[in-house]
């Protein structure tokens, strides 16, 4: 017997200030639910009533309760992966050192900002199977990295493809494993360190001569 996936897709996304406001409101109020019920028994019904807005305004923009989480786990993920670019950006024409050591920062304080909602949205993404939604977003992660290191003014780099994905790879478990666990002060700024020298190290053995 075949069953249908309920769709991921939204029906639209929001042009307009109020609109967009709303979906603000529904975000926040789906990270909210989440927490406080779990994936399973969330519903579009307490989402609508925790935002303020009915479930016929939210069904204008999600057809279902997995689209409307995909989308603030999509939203949940993009923010990390643009504070990597921005990190990425800021950091062009330094070290290699340098630039790794930003990006190490700018993952860990995106992914940790906010725990408990990074714990949540990571089952849902297990629940959703949203492996399409993450590999998106780690291409865009991957990009910025190669850009980045493709200006170093003290190495170079044959593979910064291959180089990339380690890095951004070797980040997300240890992060992944210190959200899961506690992530504490000090065990964040050994967790810092460590991935900072892991990251440093690893270019420096790949690094070929300046020409």
């Amino acid at each position: 017997m075949n069953i249908t996936k309920p769709t991921l897709a939204p029906r639209k996304m929001p042009v307009q200030a109020r609109s967009t406001a709303t979906i603000e409101a529904i975000f926040t109020a789906t990270i909210q639910v989440l927490l406080e019920v779990g994936f399973e028994n969330l519903t579009t019904t307490k989402v609508a009533l925790r935002a303020g807005a009915s479930v016929g305004t939210l069904y204008q923009y999600f057809p279902n309760k997995s689209a409307l989480l995909a989308a603030v786990l999509q939203q949940y993920l993009a923010t990390i992966v643009g504070a990597v670019e921005s990190a990425c950006s800021a950091a062009k024409g330094r070290t290699a050192q340098a630039i790794a050591t930003a990006v190490v920062n700018a993952y860990i304080d995106a992914k940790l900002g906010n725990a408990q909602a990074a714990k949540a949205l990571h089952a849902v993404a297990h629940e959703l199977g949203g492996v399409e939604i993450r590999t998106r977003m780690m291409q865009r992660y991957q990009i910025a990295l190669c850009d980045a290191l493709a200006t170093a003014k003290d190495a170079q780099f044959n593979d910064l493809k291959t180089l990339s994905f380690v890095l951004s790879s070797a980040m997300g478990g240890p992060v992944l494993a210190l959200l899961m666990d506690n992530p504490t002060p000090q065990r964040t700024a050994v967790l810092r360190e460590h991935l900072a020298t892991l990251a440093s190290a690893y270019l420096a053995h790949y690094a070929v001569p300046m020409i």
